[in-house]
């Protein structure tokens, strides 16, 4: 499930005396920020249970989330990699690109190159880079054939761009998309979309799972589930009603225009037999953007 090129001593090199900082960093989305692993009024995430197992014996880990929900990939460049150089990390996770797929002028020419710039600056300065594809978000919302095939064209798109670049900046890799979103449904918060607080320990233990095989010294692995009882029914619909609404009515107001008009063109391509072809150009365009960047 991995696809490792980082070197095994990074975040020990220069190891200094017992109670050196291993600092880590998270880049990227509301995945990244936490939603749907709730801890009384605030998100906690994969990102925040893996800062708690990073340190081995000895060591301490210190953890900044830069990420926030609703971030696209020119966002990280922007605004969250400055804040994320000055704290110069030994590691860094860059998970992106589910909102590029949901917004209406989605260009992967753009979402490659700002992606890219994000991970090169990182890796540049030192850092262990964290990476990940994402599931295909109208697969999980099991929406209809004819709103989830684009969806899904870009999100292949994103990853195939990703999965590029993991290799470019050496980062260590996390299969998300391969994770068994729909056949555990547990994993899945009340909206579909985020994983549950058990589902972001999952990502976590994998995670910590890579950089232990890759050799990094880490501290023991965080636990398979939170300590906290999952939210009951009543909770989520609560969730639901007072903040997921929002979340959703936020996107649709970009989202929604754009994507019923793919949809139709999808249904007409269809009709005419010819739906491969938005497949193909979309693979070229990935393939046109990586081959830009030399």
């Amino acid at each position: 499930m991995s696809m490792l090129g980082t070197g095994p001593d990074r975040l020990s090199e220069g190891r200094s005396p017992a109670g050196e900082l291993v600092r880590f960093v998270a880049l990227g989305d509301s995945l990244t920020e936490g939603v749907g692993d709730a801890v009384g009024e605030k998100w906690r995430g994969w990102a925040a249970v893996l800062a708690g197992s990073l340190a081995p014996e000895g060591r301490e880990a210190e953890f900044t989330n830069l990420a926030y929900s609703g971030a696209l990939t020119a966002d990280l460049t922007n605004r969250q990699l400055p804040k994320a150089l000055a704290l110069r990390p030994q590691l860094a996770a860059v998970v992106v690109g589910g909102n590029d797929t949901l917004r209406a002028g989605f260009d992967i020419r753009r979402t490659t190159l700002e992606l890219d710039a994000t991970l090169g600056e990182l890796s540049g300065h030192g850092a262990v880079l964290l990476t990940a594809c994402l599931p295909d978000p109208g697969t999980l919302l099991r929406l209809p054939a004819p709103l989830a095939r684009p969806l899904a064209r870009r999100m292949r798109a994103v990853n195939t761009v990703v999965h590029a670049l993991t290799a470019r900046h050496r980062a260590v890799h996390l299969h998300l998309a391969e994770l068994p979103w729909l056949a555990r449904r547990q994993l899945l918060s009340v909206d579909r979309l985020h994983p549950s607080a058990e589902g972001h320990h999952l990502i976590a233990r994998q995670y910590h799972r890579l950089l232990t095989d890759a050799g990094h010294p880490l501290g023991p692995p965080p636990a398979a589930a939170p300590a906290e009882p999952p939210p009951g029914p009543a909770a989520d619909l609560w969730w639901m009603a007072t903040r997921g609404t929002r979340w959703l009515a936020a996107r649709s107001t970009d989202l929604l225009p754009g994507l019923l008009a793919l949809a139709a063109a999808e249904a007409v391509t269809r009709l005419r037999g010819a739906s491969a072809r938005h497949d193909e150009q979309m693979a070229r365009a990935a393939a046109q953007a990586l081959a830009s960047l030399g």
